[in-house]
């Protein structure tokens, strides 16, 4: 059987929008929580079943996975991902299709991520006679807590077929529809989460003499931390060191013995991670040992490396991109801070991350991701159902 030209591939996704838009819907109106994504794990299985896949549930808890050969070939496994999991964040967009579930939402766009993918699952088996090798389907829990991909990887997801190619995507609130990001390299940082302990000693605020300040201690480290992106990375290379919370004292008029700090090390390379890392750990000692404090730097387990794309095969994205309709620019510069675990089954299994704007309003009128008034078009999911399809059948090859 031929390959479905672009077009076709184009018109059959158009023509799926209203169950895609239908599913996107629902999956927003109930939204779950990292690794408690029972229900959309369900419906995301029966309809794997349905299409003709080998479906398999409770993968990294509640992740499934799915797989079909094509018409032989290649040999390739292509692991195609989609996140599924919600955020702990109370909806403030009055749409008929708001969340029913108080205080969690589809902050992220994960609700279409889980249609997309089950719309490229539809297409995919609709022609399996025309790609080569194995379709893998992988939807993952926890991903906003950076935890999802891991616990697959340790059930087993990277083997039984083992992949030897990936491709993912994300939706974006902030760029038009029509527009896709696509970069070679790292898309998307490394994320390091940090947490650094300022150990004191207590006394009456009224005596600061008599004890160690560990609160102004802590308030000099995190002013000199910011010295090392401005003063110890190349300007030309990327860095961003974040301290997200401060926890220390109970009571106004009392110096307490301890401060807690948590915050984040956002990194594209290696090198930079590196040096900055040991910055960290020099200016928190250093600084705290001068005022009389002592501290430690901790760095927590799950960290995730730069999401990266090989250029070989992000190539591969933007020419199929090229030939599809509804697509008007291809941005290969575009690049985030912000992590993603993905990265752990690019790093498997080098392949391409792809970014698909699908913004409301005009530009700068539309709500960054994990945002409570945070929307998407629903016009961009047939779009990413057809590059994703036509980018899939390219990587499998085929006639």
């Amino acid at each position: 059987m031929t390959k479905p030209t672009r077009e076709q591939l184009s018109r059959e996704s158009d023509e799926m929008k209203p169950v895609l838009v239908e599913r996107r819907r629902d999956f927003h109106m109930h939204p779950e929580l990292a690794f408690n994504e029972v229900r959309t794990a369900g419906i995301v299985a029966a309809r794997l079943g349905e299409l003709g896949y080998e479906v398999t549930s409770g993968v990294g808890k509640t992740g499934v996975v799915a797989v079909m050969e094509g018409s032989g070939g290649t040999g390739e496994t292509l692991l195609l991902r989609f996140d599924m999991d919600a955020l702990p964040i109370r909806e403030q967009v009055d749409v008929p299709f708001k969340s029913r579930t108080d205080g969690i939402m589809h902050a992220c766009g994960h609700d279409a991520h889980t249609a997309i993918g089950l719309g490229v699952a539809e297409i995919m088996a609709r022609h399996k006679t025309s790609w080569h090798g194995v379709a893998k389907f992988v939807f993952q829990p926890a991903e906003e807590i950076i935890a999802g991909a891991a616990a697959m990887i340790k059930d087993g997801v990277l083997e039984n077929p083992k992949p030897t190619r990936t491709l993912s995507m994300h939706v974006n609130s902030i760029e038009p529809v029509g527009q896709i990001q696509m970069a070679d390299g790292p898309s998307m940082a490394g994320g390091d989460p940090l947490e650094i302990v300022v150990q004191g000693r207590g006394t009456h605020g009224a005596s600061p003499h008599l004890g160690v300040d560990p609160i102004v201690t802590a308030a000099h480290i995190l002013v000199a931390l910011q010295t090392i992106v401005s003063r110890n990375i190349d300007p030309l290379k990327s860095a961003v060191i974040t301290v997200g919370s401060i926890h220390g004292g109970s009571a106004g008029n009392i110096v307490p013995d301890t401060v807690h700090l948590t915050g984040t090390l956002r990194t594209f390379d290696a090198d930079v991670r590196k040096m900055a890392m040991r910055r960290i750990a020099e200016i928190t000692e250093g600084t705290a040992i001068s005022l009389g404090c002592s501290a430690t730097v901790t760095w927590g387990a799950n960290r995730v490396p730069a999401t990266v794309s090989h250029p070989k095969f992000a190539e591969v994205v933007r020419l199929q991109a090229s030939g599809l309709q509804g697509i008007t620019e291809i941005d290969s510069t575009k690049r985030t801070m912000g992590s993603e675990d993905c990265s752990w089954f690019l790093e498997a299994a080098p392949g391409a991350y792809v970014h698909i704007g699908a913004a409301m309003r005009a530009p700068g009128a539309n709500e960054p991701h994990h945002s409570p008034r945070f929307e998407i078009n629903e016009d961009s999911m047939p779009l990413a159902v057809a590059l994703l399809s036509a980018s899939a059948m390219e990587l499998l090859g085929g006639s």
